[in-house]
């Protein structure tokens, strides 16, 4: 019995929530109002037919009545043929007659009260039909302007989430972008630095060799001269000025000396000469 109520709780909560769903409020509202607009009907057709019975119980109450004052006039006449029997009879059923006029009366009186109940009753009716009339256009309009801006947030959200997948797709881009960038200007570095071969510049072992012995003796000429300047600490223009280095002597070694035969020939030169 309880797994039974269980499913059952769950099949009615179900099914309210599908019905919920897919029930418009504009729909019930007017469905509401056309509810009422039937039951004011219905009083107003209860107020017609109780007025009709009252009409009906008028009508025969005067031609009671009408019988009545005939019956009177009769008796009269009776009586002045002195005919007091006729009168009498005359006089009798005037009377009944009489009794029957008390009872419509009566039946008049409850017939014109619940007239008067019920165009009471069709009067408030109709005032909360108007008004129930008035909310309800109020809360259709408000339920579809809400309806419209749901449906705008909605959109500006799919919107929204269309460009924030946009942003994260150009980010991605981005990203790749400078990792390939960051890739390639490792590779140059790496082709530069010889420790990649260059596949578009195929170079043999041989040649990678001379390339290299290049590089190196252009750099160990770099690093004599830089000694020299050093060594000498004179500017760079001086040494270029001097004398070179001799042949075979190392490089940024100081230029030799000379001989003295030169010196002393020369010197001899100046001594021999006349006062």
């Amino acid at each position: 019995m309880g797994v039974m109520k269980r499913l059952s709780g769950i099949v009615q909560a179900k099914t309210n929530k599908l019905l919920d769903k897919a029930e418009d409020p504009r729909e019930s509202l007017d469905l509401s109002y056309q509810k009422q607009l039937e039951s004011l009907q219905k009083v107003r057709r209860s107020v017609a037919d109780v007025t009709t019975a009252k009409k009906r119980i008028e009508l025969q109450a005067g031609q009671l009545q009408q019988q009545a004052d005939k019956l009177q006039q009769q008796a009269k006449a009776a009586l002045t043929q002195d005919n007091e029997d006729l009168a009498r009879e005359a006089l009798s059923r005037r009377a009944a007659l009489a009794e029957q006029l008390t009872d419509l009366s009566a039946q008049h009186q409850q017939v014109a009260d619940q007239e008067t109940k019920l165009i009471a009753t069709a009067q408030k009716l109709q005032s909360q039909v108007d008004s129930f009339r008035t909310k309800k256009e109020t809360m259709k309009a408000t339920y579809t302007a809400a309806e419209a801006q749901t449906k705008i947030g909605e959109a500006v959200s799919g919107i929204s989430e269309s460009m924030g997948d946009a942003g994260m797709s150009m980010q991605r881009a981005q990203d790749k972008i400078d990792s390939m960038q960051a890739r390639a200007g490792a590779m140059d570095e790496l082709l530069a630095s010889g420790a990649l071969t260059d596949l578009t510049q195929p170079v043999d072992d041989i040649q990678a060799q001379l390339n290299q012995l290049s590089t190196t003796s252009a750099v160990d000429n770099e690093l004599a001269a830089l000694k020299a300047e050093v060594g000498a600490g004179a500017p760079a223009g001086e040494l270029s000025s001097g004398a070179s280095a001799a042949p075979g002597a190392p490089a940024g070694a100081p230029a030799a000396a000379q001989p003295a035969a030169d010196q002393s020939g020369s010197t001899g030169g100046t001594e021999g000469t006349p006062s």
